[in-house]
């Protein structure tokens, strides 16, 4: 076994498969560190021949990715620096679940905590979701901070989910459990959580040990649908919204209030309707 280190990230690698574990505590926030961690990875990950499947989980039970980070609120261009790579026509959000959805290994989350923002759409991103049953939760949150999903999280979710389901999830905000999120088809499947490991693992390892070629051959024909219009809409939208000063009020609002703490982060929504309007 052979190991990969990042100031974010722990990584693995066996028999074909790299485990990545995501450590960016206290609650997994997607900041520059992180963006820059996950970046590199999958770059140098998609051109290695010897691996068939990545699965990616988190140190942190509670946490998957909290969503992204808040307090770029006062950092705005904490971003550019990644400017110079960017594909034409996406944000820097975007561009990761770009990233993400184009990976020629086969791509599986193991989500035992919550993923909300930014951290929900990572998780849509990717090939293969499974939840752990009571523990897992999965939620575009955007909405309550007065903006709406700008990392590919509408155009993902429609995708997944359906318009009429997408929109629900867009704007009541809410965290879907894990077998609320199955029956939407927002994951693969719930899983009771003490079988969420054994679950992962016996797949992961069925995919990897396929013949030469196999797994090239299915992501050949199972296309990741182009999403280069509705990428390009929902950055307007994102942009025009996160002008607006009740965005700035609301983030600086879940700030003050205890957002990105283990405490605030454990009820974000509840924390977030309950501002002052």
């Amino acid at each position: 076994m052979t190991h990969d280190i990042y100031p974010t990230l722990r990584v693995s690698r066996e028999d074909g498969i790299a485990r990545v574990t995501l450590d960016n505590p206290p609650v997994n926030v997607l900041d520059v560190a992180l963006m820059a961690d996950l970046r590199h990875l999958l770059t140098a990950l998609s051109s290695d021949g010897s691996l068939r499947v990545i699965v990616f989980e988190s140190a942190n039970p509670e946490f998957f990715i909290a969503h992204v980070d808040m307090s770029l609120i006062d950092t705005p261009d904490a971003f550019d620096q990644f400017a110079p790579d960017l594909p034409d026509g996406v944000n820097v959000f975007q561009a990761l679940g770009e990233l993400l959805r184009h990976q020629p290994q086969v791509t599986i989350v193991k989500l035992a905590g919550m993923a909300r923002g930014g951290g929900a759409e990572f998780v849509t991103a990717a090939d293969m979701t499974f939840a752990a049953i009571g523990r897992a939760g999965i939620g575009q949150i955007e909405a309550l901070m007065g903006i709406v999903p700008g990392g590919g999280g509408t155009q993902y979710l429609a995708g997944r989910v359906g318009r009429n389901r997408a929109l629900e999830a867009v704007l009541g905000a809410d965290l879907f459990d894990a077998e609320t999120a199955e029956r939407y088809g927002w994951v693969n499947r719930a899983v009771p959580a003490d079988e969420l490991d054994d679950v992962v693992d016996r797949l992961a390892r069925n995919i990897a040990a396929l013949p030469e070629g196999v797994i090239a051959a299915a992501k050949r024909a199972i296309v990741p649908e182009d999403l280069a219009e509705g990428l390009l809409r929902e950055h307007d939208a994102w942009a025009g919204q996160f002008a607006r000063p009740d965005a700035e009020r609301l983030i600086r609002g879940g700030l003050a209030h205890g957002a990105q703490t283990r405490d605030g982060e454990r009820d974000l929504e509840g924390l977030l309707r309950g501002l002052p309007g």
